[in-house]
């Protein structure tokens, strides 16, 4: 990793340490464990969020450290990936993607009331965007929040929410207006308010330590002052969450294909054929070459555009690009490292069986693939 040395410093060194002995304190012992119960105790957000891991890049005056620091985000986010399980990363993370409209748009006295909350790990956060009739389609979104006096009555239905069984606080995009991105407003709403429900927890291909959920509003009741910024002009504040989102998606894809050409490599060293290591065979030794070439690349060129978004810069097309980039990588090396492995590798005790099934949502979360070329061309002028 010398091409990540220069984006680092010695207070990320730091948080990197830190996070990493969480990691192998509170979460490696009881990874395997959590994934076949397909969650993981809620009591691991309240010490991530004692641990100040949940507060990273947040403003400190609600209980975050490192406001802005998008290298430390990087630091902490990759640190989190060593467990191997990308679903206990997306639960644990739903926060980064639910609560910066409201740390930057909500009213004073609902930032001030729920945010602190949160980076506690008292109260869970979640973003609900998608919906059964579309996912990609922002700007045609259907669930509808009507003005009545003092509140917001909303209809609609959202799916494949992330933390949706056991959040307390939803990001939730709601039509306000017409026809459009221009109909499109953010509300907060809350667990237990009248009319909004949490459906089934969906079984899902990969990603099973986190819950995922349908959830369903039926005249549900939303005070006005929960409205997130300005009404009908939401769809700018969504856009502008996803370019994080794209970035720690591309940071879960390099994270994931890490993790595969290491045990590739570990399996490369002792695995024994014909009397010798597999590794000296040329054909190996060749193809987990070109494994840690592609990843080296797909990893700089990420961290290129963090630091771009850190200077305050718009990537709009590069960060999808490198989404793009970062998850046909992942794709490539989680495909290899089960094939180096052979019957192993598809064997549910080894790592790469996992992170194999966990890297297929990471080109179709935070914006398909298709999406992030439409991004490109129409930034290229198409």
């Amino acid at each position: 990793m010398a091409a990540s040395l220069s984006y680092f410093d010695e207070s990320h060194q730091l948080v990197r340490d830190s996070v990493r002995r969480f990691v192998e304190r509170e979460i490696l012992p009881y990874i395997d464990e959590w994934e076949e119960a397909e969650e993981f105790p809620r009591e691991l957000y309240l010490k991530a969020g004692a641990a100040g891991i949940l507060g990273i890049g947040y403003p400190e005056q609600l209980g975050g450290s490192h406001e802005g620091d998008v290298f430390a985000k990087v630091a902490a986010s990759e640190e989190l990936m060593r467990s191997g399980s990308g679903g206990l990363v997306a639960g644990l993370g739903s926060l980064d993607i639910g609560l910066p409209p409201i740390v930057k748009w909500a009213k004073p006295v609902v930032r001030e009331r729920v945010v602190p909350q949160v980076l506690a790990g008292e109260k869970i956060m979640a973003l609900a965007v998608t919906e059964p009739t579309g996912g990609s389609d922002v700007a045609n979104l259907k669930t509808r929040a009507v003005r009545d006096g003092d509140h917001y009555r909303v209809n609609g239905s959202k799916t494949f929410i992330t933390s949706g069984v056991r959040a307390d606080y939803y990001t939730v995009a709601v039509r306000t207006g017409g026809e459009g991105f221009g109909g499109v407003s953010l509300l907060l709403v809350e667990k237990g308010t009248p009319g909004f429900s949490v459906g089934r927890k969906l079984k899902k291909m990969g990603w099973w330590a986190s819950d995922t959920a349908e959830l369903f509003f039926d005249d549900c009741k939303v005070p006005v002052e929960n409205l997130i910024g300005v009404e009908n002009a939401g769809f700018a504040c969504i856009m502008a969450n996803f370019q994080s989102e794209r970035l720690s998606l591309a940071i879960m894809a390099n994270m994931t294909a890490q993790l595969a050409l290491q045990e590739s490599l570990k399996w490369a060293r002792e695995r024994q054929a014909f009397g010798k290591p597999v590794g000296k065979f040329q054909v190996l030794k060749h193809r987990l070459a070109e494994m840690a070439t592609q990843l080296e690349v797909s990893r700089e060129f990420t961290y290129c555009q963090a630091a771009q978004m850190a200077a305050g810069r718009s990537v709009i097309k590069e960060i999808s690009m490198a989404k793009n980039f970062a998850t046909d990588i992942a794709d490539r090396l989680t495909y290899d490292a089960v094939q180096i492995m052979g019957g192993m590798g598809y064997m549910r005790e080894t790592l790469v069986e996992r992170l194999y099934r966990d890297n297929r949502i990471l080109s179709i979360g935070g914006g398909t693939r298709e999406i992030m070329n439409e991004i490109i061309a129409k930034q290229m002028g198409l």
